[in-house]
């Protein structure tokens, strides 16, 4: 008996798992990063996935995570022109309303271990970076993401992502000097 013949669905779903699935890690990861939440992370996942499934038939098989990276950017862009709040005169009539800006907010996997693994002093190295040095610091070194990638992700020329993250690296440096404890001394 001769298997089933191949056809267009059962393509795209072999494309899928080639192309697709291995960058599944790489992709939620870039998207916590982006997002800073991991249910909108998992969102925005889901969402470029449906969007690199709608599209296979239209990529060529070169440098998938380059093209995937491509889309979710594309994604993440456009869930966020579609959430833009609506202004409210008076946030005292919202319940538990807070700050749009410095708001707390739960932190993603990535943090959490980086929480659990750094410590504190690289901690507040890192967070008392402006945050297009940290996106890319914590991109390349955290996840790992080539300098081409992040320039794609971030919309940026590959120039830019060097030197943001010779410039991280450079005030990491400098503010872990800054804040050193004299050897032998306990926190």
């Amino acid at each position: 008996m001769s298997p089933p013949p191949a056809g267009p669905a059962a393509e795209r779903a072999e494309l899928f798992r080639v192309h697709v699935e291995p960058e599944l890690e790489v992709l939620l990861r870039v998207a916590g990063t982006l997002t800073g939440s991991w249910a909108e992370a998992e969102d925005l996942t889901q969402e470029t996935l449906i969007r690199a499934w709608r599209a296979l038939d239209r990529f060529d098989g070169a440098h998938p995570r380059a093209w995937l990276l491509t889309i979710l950017r594309h994604t993440n862009v456009n869930m966020h022109r579609r959430r833009r709040p609506d202004p409210v005169e008076d946030t005292a009539i919202l319940p538990g309303a807070r700050p749009a800006f410095g708001a707390l907010t739960e932190p993603s996997p990535e943090e959490q271990i980086v929480l659990q693994i750094l410590p504190d002093d690289l901690e507040r190295a890192v967070d008392s970076l402006d945050p297009k040095f940290r996106t890319v610091l914590v991109l390349v070194d955290v996840n790992g993401l080539t300098y081409a990638e992040v320039a794609g992700l971030l919309d940026v020329p590959l120039g830019t992502v060097m030197s943001r993250l010779s410039r991280a690296r450079q005030r990491v440096r400098a503010h872990l000097r800054a804040h050193a404890r004299p050897e032998g001394s306990l926190r």
